[in-house]
């Protein structure tokens, strides 16, 4: 159960979810990190604003929170967003790896305002070259050699 720290964030994350669509900065779409009682990074749905379609509200944050930080993982730290987070947003969350995410609204939610995923939930498991859009392999040599020297490294950082 949810106590009133956990809905004083997340109503941070759904303001922030209102103030990107007002400006037509992007979908309807907040998050906040969050470490111990200080939020650390914001970000709401900038996709049409940043003509980027990587800037959806939880990469803005977790990007602004990691650079607070001064690291590429979210540790100690909570994600609150204004919704249950898209497939690739999820993937930067577990790459960040807080301790936990809370989300409002569901992904069926999305779905119903025009912002479904389960195409690409989908996609996931589909052979690379009968995806929509075919990953085709082209192995090279200098691309395994480079593999082969990060693996040889002795002063690599592993995240």
């Amino acid at each position: 159960m949810a106590g009133e720290r956990e809905r004083r964030f997340m109503q941070h994350a759904i303001a922030l979810s209102r103030k990107g669509m007002e400006n037509g900065d992007g979908g309807p779409f907040g998050a906040i990190v969050v470490k111990g009682e200080e939020i650390i990074g914001e970000g709401w749905n900038q996709v049409l604003a940043d003509t980027d379609p990587t800037a959806h509200a939880e990469v803005v944050a977790i990007r602004q929170a990691c650079r607070k930080l001064g690291s590429f993982q979210l540790e100690g730290c909570e994600i609150y967003t204004s919704c249950e987070p898209c497939p690739m947003c999820l993937g930067a969350i577990y790459w960040a790896r807080p301790q936990r995410v809370y989300y409002a609204n569901t992904k069926e939610d999305a779905a119903a305002i025009d912002f479904d995923d389960s195409f690409i939930y989908r996609e996931i498991g589909v052979d690379h070259a009968d995806k929509k859009i075919p990953l085709i392999a082209l192995p090279d040599k200098e691309a395994w050699e480079v593999f082969r020297r990060w693996k040889e490294m002795g002063d690599k950082k592993l995240y």
